[in-house]
């Protein structure tokens, strides 16, 4: 039984990126595990705190795309060696400061962000509404936590675009 409604040939492209997201989310939450244990600094305890919050909510989020994949009738990639092949995102060492740590993440998150897009593209391409709802949302709690984590590195003195503000 057709459930889902959409061709298997429309499917296969989006199960592709979705694995690659997956082997992101991977990768990046077991970053985020390594920075959570290894941060050091007077920003220990926030980040320590940040980040595993981050990795919780990764955490769900590979489930989640996983089940996606399984949705849509395939198997999702599930090797340690096919997430580090699959990725977009390389490892990162534990010997880095908090300031590096977080700019690490900001790259990643940018990175991720592209597989998002990607996925939505393919995704509307075969008019599935539900992958583009999941992945819609990702989108939203992603880019809010880029801005909480570039609002951290920045300067107190920085200021937001005022264009708007008489």
């Amino acid at each position: 039984m057709n459930y889902l409604h959409i061709e298997k040939e429309e499917i296969r492209p989006i199960v592709t990126e979705l694995n690659v997201l997956l082997a992101d989310y991977q990768i990046y939450y077991q970053k985020l595990r390594n920075f959570h244990w290894n941060v050091l600094g007077k920003n220990f305890f926030e980040l320590h705190i940040q980040f595993e919050k981050m990795y919780n909510d990764t955490k769900i989020k590979i489930d989640e795309t996983a089940e996606r994949i399984v949705t849509l009738r395939y198997h999702p990639i599930s090797n340690l060696s096919d997430y580090i092949k699959t990725s977009n995102l390389l490892e990162s060492s534990p010997l880095l400061t908090d300031t590096e740590m977080v700019d690490t993440l900001l790259k990643d998150q940018k990175t991720i962000l592209i597989q998002l897009s990607k996925v939505i593209e393919k995704a509307t391409n075969a008019k599935d509404e539900g992958t583009i709802d999941l992945i819609g949302a990702y989108i939203r709690e992603f880019e809010k936590a880029s801005w909480m984590l570039n609002a951290w590195s920045k300067n107190t003195k920085d200021i937001l675009d005022s264009s708007f503000v008489k």
